[in-house]
């Protein structure tokens, strides 16, 4: 019996886990489709490394934009923007990433 308990509790940990990580993981998909949305829209992405957090409505969700060279064609530059989140003092992040064209003036 004493061997059960400890077992039993961990299990009931990790799937309490799991159930908070995949709902963080929700928030974060549509946190990070939003702004990588918005930071097309408005050609943000042009910067360099950026980084921040949602604010009090989403408080700890944080984010990067990273901009990078695609590596299929010199010309267009792959936009990517992470969402960090915490559960249960683990890192688990969300990236989604698309493809833009520079604005030349």
């Amino acid at each position: 019996m004493a061997i059960v308990i400890p077992v039993a509790m961990k299990g009931l940990q990790i799937a309490s886990r799991a159930g908070v990580v995949a709902q963080r993981k929700s928030v974060a998909s549509r946190l990070a489709e939003s702004l990588l949305n918005e930071v097309i829209v408005t050609q943000q992405w042009e910067g360099a490394l950026q980084r921040g957090d949602f604010g009090e409505d989403y408080n700890g969700y944080e984010w990067r934009i990273l901009n990078e060279t695609w590596s299929q064609e010199a010309a267009l530059r792959m936009i990517s923007v992470e969402v960090i989140y915490r559960v249960q003092d683990r890192e688990y992040n969300v990236r989604l990433s698309t493809l833009a064209t520079p604005i030349t003036y």
